[in-house]
């Protein structure tokens, strides 16, 4: 079985503590790790990490790669399948099949997401190797989560006929489909419902939320896609027909850009006389609001969930984010409030879905808060932005033990870095010089400069930059350990390792 895990998305409703360049999958909202190592982790009993790919937007991949080295160790460089623009998820998840069939005409493939949680893994994996067995029928499978409570915010499916019965060790309920196992053919996918509505499918039963997880022969994807979704099956054949050659990356995008968005429901699943449903109890979370975490995370005597700097008086059943900065609250009840160093949210739990409008607004002001945080983590370090006024920006930087920033320049701005902690060594044009702790130096318009900490401990600078265009994407990578100066190089589709 080859899995791959959908992780381009920006998670807007957890905002702000999600930005688009630091989405939910790539932070630690229920756990230690991030939810994009909670998901590689969780199929790799299973799954051999050769065979777990991730689709993603250019713009993630490097962030997602360095979590997943650091928590899984090892090189993840050919795991990423790279979507050149966002159009849901149909064409991404045809795209991978295309990278699928080349190595295994007759292989299988798992869909996952990045940012589910899920607490019983154990049953998870069982699922997922029932699911396989079920796929060399041909069928499409896809995993619906057994409802707790009349959720609005989901659609549902409707299971009918069952198609493999259950062990006679599982209890039964007639015919109706229940949580205990069993896979049934489904009858139809049913859109987000209202209360009322959702109530009817909790008591009636045989109804289950769509986790939008999915196993099926790549083969028989392909198939589908080309019975049901004529204009994505020319679009993948042309792709095809372009792997492997200097057009691949150019027919991509350009695919990418003709091709309107559709979901896998929409485009097959909805069409298609092959699906069918598993029922799952797994504890299944997708994590799609603050409010999810009252499902994920455990609350205290009074139904709280607080994180960070807080202090609490008389609240109950809230959600408080903190981080370094003091949040006192007193006698909130069902409320939400995250704080960050550059934004704060503050909403009643019965409007926490709106945050996403809150985003949409952000975009339309074209304001940063929307797209990243002040502190920004790299694989070398990190940097926080203290201040930004008219032609001058002031950062902290701070680069870990024996790491080093790409060899670099920038067309737009002069940098006067300020060592406070460590030792720095510095490349400015043909010059390689240390500077220490209560020193500086210079860097020029336009001269090509690199910063390294060759020291044991973390080199700390403040860097003023001056000049009349400071944004990030003003950096001409001449070299780089992490390859980020190739990545405008990086094909769509990794490469296809050979057999002896």
């Amino acid at each position: 079985m080859f899995a791959i895990i959908m992780a381009g998305g920006s998670g807007t409703r957890f905002w702000p503590l999600s930005r688009e360049k630091m989405p939910k999958q790539l932070l630690n909202i229920c756990g230690d790790d991030t939810l994009i190592q909670q998901t590689v982790g969780r199929i790799l009993p299973l799954i051999d990490r050769d065979n777990v790919f991730i689709v993603t937007n250019q713009a993630l991949a490097d962030d997602i790669n360095s979590q997943l080295k650091e928590k899984f160790g090892g090189s993840w460089d050919n795991s990423f399948i790279i979507e050149p623009e966002a159009r849901n998820t149909a064409l991404a998840i045809g795209l991978a099949a295309l990278h699928f069939e080349r190595i295994d005409p007759d292989s299988t493939m798992a869909v996952l997401s990045a940012d589910h949680a899920i607490q019983r893994g154990e049953a998870f994996l069982d699922l997922l190797r029932m699911a396989g067995e079920t796929a060399q029928n041909d069928y499409l499978v896809t995993l619906g989560i057994v409802p707790t409570r009349p959720e609005t915010g989901y659609g549902y499916i409707k299971a009918g006929k069952e198609l493999i019965a259950r062990s006679s060790s599982q209890t039964t309920n007639g015919s109706k489909p229940t949580a205990h196992g069993g896979v049934y053919r489904v009858d139809a996918f049913v859109e987000k419902p209202d209360r009322a509505t959702a109530e009817t499918y909790l008591a009636k039963g045989g109804y289950f939320w769509n986790s939008g997880m999915f196993v099926w022969k790549t083969k028989t994807l392909l198939q589908e896609i080309e019975k049901h979704a004529p204009a994505l099956h020319n679009g993948l054949v042309e792709i095809r027909n372009n792997i492997g050659t200097d057009r691949e990356s150019d027919t991509v995008r350009e695919v990418f850009k003709k091709l309107q968005p559709l979901s896998i429901d929409y485009a097959v699943m909805e069409k298609t006389g092959r699906a069918a449903v598993i029922p799952a109890d797994i504890g299944w979370s997708d994590v799609g609001s603050w409010t999810a975490l009252d499902d994920v995370v455990v609350r205290d005597r009074s139904g709280n969930i607080k994180t960070g700097n807080v202090i609490d008086m008389g609240c109950s059943d809230s959600i408080i984010y903190a981080e370094k900065r003091l949040v006192a609250a007193i006698g909130l009840k069902d409320m939400v409030v995250v704080d960050t160093p550059d934004a704060t949210l503050v909403c009643p739990k019965e409007q926490a879905q709106e945050v996403k409008a809150v985003v949409a607004e952000l975009k339309k002001k074209n304001a940063e808060e929307h797209l990243t945080h002040r502190t920004v983590h790299r694989q070398w370090g990190s940097y926080t932005v203290l201040e930004t006024g008219d032609r001058y920006k002031i950062k902290r930087i701070v680069v870990h033990p024996g790491a080093k920033l790409s060899h670099q320049m920038h067309h737009h701005r002069s940098e006067h870095w300020v060592v406070v902690a460590g030792t720095a060594r510095v490349t400015s044009g043909d010059k390689i010089y240390n500077v220490h702790t209560n020193e500086s130096t210079y860097i020029p318009i336009s001269a090509k400069h690199r910063l390294e900490n060759p020291g044991k401990v973390p080199l700390q600078i403040i860097e003023v930059q001056n000049g009349e265009y400071l944004g990030e994407d003003d950096i001409v990578r001449f070299d780089d350990d992490y390859k980020r100066h190739e990545n405008n190089k990086r094909r769509p589709l990794p490469e296809v390792k050979k057999s002896s």
